[in-house]
């Protein structure tokens, strides 16, 4: 498997429209090559090639930050005397001067799959910057880890946000540079716009099912996205920052788990299975007890829920993240009626909408939680629905089959 990076350094055809042009880089800690090279590295290694500047998103270049929401400044590179601009920081879209120090952007980043990610709303950003500014964008594919399956509620028009760049699902099933096809085709962008695709990329075998596991190292593409396993589950764990729950930001497992120290857990795990069994297939569930570090109950001990994804019983397809999250959702409600469940804070950049809301694009799923009578049936109906028409509308743009 050669990722697009890879294409491009191999193949001096590939590279030789970057010929006599000023190239920069939006790449991130995971923007490595097989052998662990940085991509920022392996570019001004390769020679021929202008690299002018790079970009960071959320976290840095670097991956500097190790909370959620901490932004990153703009710096020079030590090494080589090239601008890094931030687009986590006093900014999120590239301003003029930025889209000045370019002709063409090359964007190497490692993405989970789920439509909350920011990446993909820096992905859209810079290509819409593109567009007006008359600026080349070329997308250097790489893995989606969580492979093919869609999940959950498309957001809703009029609930984009930077945690939310479109109509996707919470699992999408594209990588960014199909992402990047999607946009482009969507927002009717005119924009020079190129995909470097990956070579033999296999998303249905296991047992990294879109990850190839044993053969690449995994790099955390931001610091609590610590594992493949992670990558499985974060599609419904994301969730749990629009509550009061811990999702594990200072453990060790962030986004494989949750708690709080005033609940049940065995008792949350067994009205989950009491409400509805076929949401927790391909996974298995482990009561546990765990102590943050810093975020959501630092210091506190936490009873807790893990998911298990990494074993045998682990089943790709069956497994529904978004589902089995939402369940555990409801079971907390039906047990503690008066939970104060949802978190009301400033969540990216948003002040007067709910963070549970802008995560799942609309105030649908937060609705069914609370409504005493909504059955898991009414929210798997209208998610079907959603998941069913994105799956053929995401057929146009799939460059892997």
């Amino acid at each position: 498997m050669l990722l697009g990076i890879e294409r491009l350094l191999a193949d001096p055809s590939l590279r030789k429209a970057l010929a006599g042009r000023r190239v920069a880089l939006l790449a991130h800690p995971a923007s490595v090559t097989a052998d662990l090279t940085h991509a920022l590295d392996a570019l001004m290694d390769v020679g021929g090639l202008d690299v002018s500047a790079a970009f960071g998103p959320q976290h840095g270049l670097r991956g500097d930050k190790q909370d959620n929401m901490v932004e990153s400044p703009d710096f020079r590179d030590p090494r080589y005397a090239i601008p890094v601009f931030s687009l986590y920081g006093e900014v999120r879209r590239p301003t003029q001067a930025m889209m000045d120090s370019f002709d063409v952007l090359l964007v190497d980043l490692q993405d989970l799959g789920c439509r909350i990610y920011t990446f993909i709303t820096t992905l859209r950003y810079v290509l819409e910057e593109a567009a007006r500014c008359g600026r080349s964008v070329w997308v250097l594919d790489r893995p989606n880890p969580a492979g093919r399956p869609v999940e959950g509620l498309c957001l809703r028009p009029g609930w984009e946000s930077f945690v939310g760049a479109g109509p996707l699902p919470m699992r999408h099933g594209l990588t960014m540079g199909e992402l990047a096809r999607w946009f482009v085709a969507t927002l009717k962008l005119d924009v020079d716009c190129r995909v470097v695709a990956m070579q033999d990329w296999d998303f249905s075998s296991g047992p990294g099912y879109g990850w190839p596991l044993y053969e690449r190292t995994w790099i955390n593409p931001s610091p609590n996205a610590p594992n493949l396993w992670m990558a499985r589950c974060y599609a419904g764990t994301v969730m749990l920052e629009g509550t009061t729950l811990s999702e594990g930001r200072g453990t060790t497992r962030p986004l494989e788990l949750f708690g709080a120290p005033d609940i049940d857990a065995d008792v949350v795990i067994a009205g989950m299975q009491a409400l509805a069994p076929q949401w927790l297939q391909g996974c298995r569930l482990r009561a546990c007890w765990f102590e943050p570090t810093f975020h959501k109950h630092a210091g506190t001990l936490c009873a807790g829920v893990q998911f298990h994804v990494e074993d045998g019983a682990y089943d790709h397809q069956a497994f529904r993240p978004w589902r089995a999250q939402a369940l555990a959702f409801k079971a907390i409600r039906q047990l503690w009626p008066d939970y104060p469940l949802w978190r009301n804070f400033p969540y990216e950049y948003e002040h007067d909408r709910l963070a549970i809301d802008l995560i799942n694009g609309s105030a649908l799923l937060r609705e069914w939680v609370d409504d005493t009578h909504a059955q898991p049936g009414d929210l798997d109906a209208i998610a079907r629905a959603d998941e069913t028409s994105w799956e053929a509308e995401r057929e146009a743009v799939l460059l892997y089959r």
